[in-house]
C-alpha cells in the first residue's frame, strides 16, 4: 500500500514538471533504475491492468 501511495502521490507533480500521462509516468516509473522494486511492481501492475487516471484525480 505504501508503494501505491508513493507512486500515486507523485504523479501531480511529475505530469506539471513534464505534461505526461498517467500510463506514461508509470511506464517512466518501470524503467527508471532508481524505482524501488515495490513501486515498479505496483506500476507494472497498474499498466498491466488498465489503471486510468487524471490529473483532476490527485
Amino acid at each position: 500500500m505504501k508503494a501505491y501511495e508513493s507512486v500515486d502521490g507523485k504523479y501531480k507533480i511529475w505530469n506539471k514538471a513534464l505534461e505526461i500521462s498517467w500510463k506514461e509516468y508509470l511506464s517512466e516509473i518501470v524503467k527508471n533504475p532508481f524505482t524501488g522494486e515495490w513501486a515498479k511492481e505496483v506500476a507494472e501492475y497498474l499498466v498491466k491492468n488498465g489503471e486510468e487516471r487524471n490529473v483532476k484525480d490527485c
